[in-house]
């Protein structure tokens, strides 16, 4: 099931066998404040390199980018969809997917970064192998997929940190034994 902007029913966890999944204060604190400064590195970044992207001012940019957003929550969706209930939320520009699935970590690992692999990682790669204009396209696909895929991307490598053993639930995680 699928909650369009509401929250999930609340789950009972067992706070002896799961911590949180940023198990630093601070870091969790702050954790956003970390996912807005690496998206306008990468906003910024085309600058960096002698570019430059308008999206605001071009409406087939637009589209694209509204197309490339659907596709990054679809896929997220994709990989937990018959897990458990989902439910999509947002504070601001911010969107996240909340879910009562228990997720392994290859599972967890696969749910945040197959959007990153899918519309940046292989747009990037694919564009060595065009010019012009389709070149031009999969680079911004890539960019600005980097962009919404900041929260993404730290926490795939703090998935990776985890014990092999680790599922993820809620924020949480445990270790199976």
């Amino acid at each position: 099931m699928i909650l369009w902007f509401r929250h999930l029913p609340k789950i009972n966890m067992d706070s002896s066998e799961w911590k949180p999944f940023i198990q630093n204060t601070w870091f969790r604190k702050h954790f956003m404040k970390f996912v807005y400064l690496l998206m306008a590195a990468f906003s910024l970044a085309p600058n960096w390199f002698g570019g430059s992207f308008t999206p605001m001012i071009n409406f087939p940019l637009l589209l694209i980018i509204f197309l490339v957003f659907i596709i990054h929550e679809a896929l997220h969706m994709l990989v937990i969809h018959k897990k458990g209930d989902m439910s999509l939320m947002f504070r601001g520009i911010y969107f996240w997917i909340h879910t009562n699935a228990i997720l392994s970590k290859k599972r967890f690992w696969i749910f945040m970064s197959l959007p990153f692999i899918v519309l940046t990682v292989i747009p990037a790669i694919a564009s060595i192998f065009v010019s012009g204009d389709s070149k031009a396209l999969l680079l911004f696909i890539s960019w600005f997929n980097l962009i919404i895929s900041s929260a993404d991307i730290i926490n795939s490598f703090l998935i990776l940190m985890k014990p092999g053993k680790s599922v993820f639930c809620r924020g949480y995680y445990r270790v199976k034994s």
